[in-house]
């Protein structure tokens, strides 16, 4: 995918606050083997996944001999309605990928799947994740005299898989991914075979599917079921699965550590509808805001989400809470990014453009808002300043998700440290700042009871929680080496000419 780390390159003035004011997420992938119309159902996949990446999506294909790509900028709807594309698509083999990017035609050459001849034959690649020393072997590589033609870290795995000295294309996948720190699920396909892989943490999703004798690879369950595919189970952490005419084999060729999946999968980026890890989205979401409720409840008149991600934590808030839900904020879902706004006033009434106060839930309430993470607090402020104005005598905000005190550098796109808004305040400061009642966040203990764990047992938690907790456990290479971060592997912070 990408090395997330972060130092924000891209210009204020094409930037979406509002936008910019929650985490992204980097990818969504999809495979599919043993389908005549593998490159349809491939971007059914992509559609299900659009919410993992909306700005560009692309789909590699073989029919056993050639390759086909199709790559693009923008949404999947946007880049797959012509009969002339997916015509070129054939083959009963397909992968997919959507990502998180820039602007600017000359993003297109990091829109994965990419594809390369190598020694072997053509190789097409995907991933999901962020690799922590992606710069160093770029470095180390192009001293060697590769030639890279992106920015992304995939084609650093791309590169170390054409150098291999192994024969099969398994201990190349292996052999390369093995000197690679950081997170990923990737796919790879050459002309008989396809791979799914996540790294030996399990950090970032990935699901494997069947569908009348064809198997699927993808990163939530949720693109199966737009697919009419049957769930089968969750790729393991630090498994390799071949996928080839024979049918489903598993490797593990990795040392086995302590899965540390993604905990904000559960919080914010998995489609509530999807199972990760063997577990419901939406009931985590919905368990997640009971122990919110638990530990943070006020007196108050109504529950409010902040659609749509706050939806199922408000649920859980309100039934255990025993306050009545609402829909006190309408969300409207055919607004577009907007990157360029002309005045300060038109940029200031930014927010409306995607949210509206229903005052009849509002106006003379004590209003309870709950959302699923606050990271400069931008939005946040807006909405707070939005429900006043429509005439709630007071507004309390409760958020599901501990406090986000630290950059992700593992497949989430997050600010420097010094743009969060709960690495620089402490409650008061913040609650002052938003202009609420009360703020309360759940606590990390009150997170892990909500995915089904006692707690984060310290010195041996069962998730990835850095962003709350610091808690980086894996090296940090390229964030440590001063000549690196000044050259990121980047397409979301790549400079605009």
């Amino acid at each position: 995918m990408l090395t997330t780390n972060p130092f924000d390159l891209a210009p204020a003035h094409l930037r979406d606050e509002d936008d910019d004011d929650k985490p992204k997420e980097e990818c969504g992938v999809v495979g599919i083997f043993g389908d005549p119309d593998a490159a349809s159902h491939a971007v059914l996949g992509l559609h299900a996944l659009q919410h993992r990446g909306q700005e560009a999506a692309g789909v590699v294909s073989c029919d056993g001999f050639s390759f086909h790509s199709h790559r693009g900028l923008g949404h999947v709807s946007e880049n797959f309605k012509s009969e002339e594309v997916m015509n070129r698509l054939a083959g009963p083999m397909a992968i997919g990928h959507n990502r998180y990017s820039t602007s600017g035609d000359k993003a297109l050459r990091n829109v994965q799947p990419f594809y390369a001849d190598l020694a072997f034959g053509g190789l097409g690649l995907c991933h999901n994740g962020n690799l922590t020393n992606a710069v160093t072997l770029r470095r180390q590589l192009v001293q060697k005299g590769c030639i890279f033609s992106s920015t992304s870290d995939t084609e650093v795995v791309l590169q170390l898989v054409a150098r291999s000295d192994y024969l099969a294309v398994e201990d190349r996948l292996v052999d390369a991914l093995r000197k690679v720190e950081g997170a990923y699920s990737l796919i790879a396909m050459t002309t008989n075979t396809m791979y799914g892989i996540r790294d030996p943490y399990g950090i970032r999703p990935l699901v494997l599917g069947h569908l009348d004798g064809a198997h699927i690879l993808a990163s939530e369950s949720c693109a199966l079921d737009i697919m009419g595919a049957e769930y089968v189970r969750d790729v393991e952490p630090g498994e390799l699965v071949v996928i080839d005419r024979d049918g489903v084999r598993s490797v593990k060729p990795f040392v086995p550590v302590q899965s540390r999946f993604c905990i904000f999968e559960y919080i914010y980026f998995a489609r509530p509808d999807s199972v990760v890890e063997g577990t419901s989205v939406y009931h985590v979401r919905k368990r997640i805001g009971e122990e919110l409720a638990r530990e943070s409840a006020v007196p108050a008149d109504v529950i409010v989400p902040v659609p749509d991600s706050g939806v199922p934590a408000a649920l859980g808030f309100a039934a255990e809470s025993g306050v009545p839900f609402e829909f006190g904020i309408i969300r409207n879902h055919y607004v577009g990014r907007t990157f360029i706004q002309p005045t300060q006033r038109t940029r200031d009434l930014g927010v409306k453009r995607k949210h509206n106060a229903n005052r009849a839930f509002l106006e003379g309430k004590r209003v309870v808002l709950v959302d699923d993470s606050i990271v400069r607090g931008t939005t946040s402020k807006k909405i707070v300043q939005m429900v006043r104005q429509a005439g709630a005598t007071e507004v309390h905000m409760r958020i599901s998700s501990p406090p986000t005190t630290h950059p992700c550098f593992f497949g989430i796109d997050t600010p420097d440290r010094d743009n969060l808004l709960a690495a620089q305040h402490n409650l008061a400061e913040m609650e002052k700042l938003l202009g609420v009642d009360s703020l309360a966040f759940i606590s990390i203990d009150g997170l892990y009871r909500a995915v089904g764990q006692v707690g984060r047992e310290l010195g041996n938690p069962t998730f990835c929680d850095a962003c709350f907790t610091g808690d980086y456990f894996l090296p940090l290479t390229d964030r440590n080496d001063t000549e690196c971060t000044s050259q990121q592997l980047s397409l979301l912070r790549e400079k605009l000419a």
